[in-house]
This record gives structure tokens, sequence and C-alpha cells, in this order.
């Protein structure tokens, strides 16, 4: 692999924007209407979520990542993708680098809806 150019450089403050919070993965749905998205219901401690992630052709069962811990975005706003609501991003790694993606994952059991950073 090639690694990639570098992104523009961006402010401590910008990226201090950004909630990446640990989530466990309840659920893992397929999404009828679209043909790479998975519906994920995921705890984070105080309420859960539904978060859309395009993992579905990504990996030979989708469900497989049920009961795992991972990193999600959740101060992104909703949006509405082949008739379902996502309330944040799943953080994997891989993709766009065409790589089998991953899952971004604490090193050891957090409490759900632990802040990064």
């Amino acid at each position: 692999m090639n690694p990639a150019p570098l992104k523009e450089t961006v402010s401590f403050e910008d990226f201090e924007k950004l909630d990446i919070r640990a989530g466990t993965i309840v659920s893992v749905e397929d999404v009828a209407k679209s043909n790479k998205l998975m519906k994920l219901t995921v705890d984070f401690g105080d309420h859960t979520r539904s978060i859309l992630a395009g993992i579905k052709q990504e990996r030979a069962n989708p469900r497989e990542i049920e009961g795992k811990q991972a990193l999600f975005v959740v101060n992104l706003a909703e949006r509405n993708m082949a008739g379902e609501v996502s309330q944040g991003m799943l953080f994997d790694m891989g993709y766009a680098d065409g790589l089998t993606p991953c899952l971004l994952v604490p090193e050891m059991p957090v409490p759900d809806g632990a802040r990064a950073g």
C-alpha cells in the first residue's frame, strides 16, 4: 500500500469539535433500499442511536460486529439515507485506501459513552 498524502492541516480547535465516543453495537440490520448500508443500533450508555454504515459489501457477514465496542462520531447532523436516519458515523479504517475495513476499537473495554481525546 502507498499511503495517501496527508490532508490539509486543521486547527486543534476544529479537531476538538468532533465528539468521538465508544459505543457497543447492539444489533446490525439490513437496510432494504440500499446495497451498501447496514443499520447499527449502538448503546452509548445513557442512550442508543441508529447509525448507518456502508459495510454490507465490505464483510462476508456484517452481523459479526454485533456485541463489539467501537468508536463513533456522534455530533454529526442527522442524515437521511435510503429511507433511514443516521445519527452519527462509525469510525473505521482501511476503506479509503482499498483495504478491508476494520473497526477502530478501544484497547480495553471502556464504559459506553466514553469520549476520545
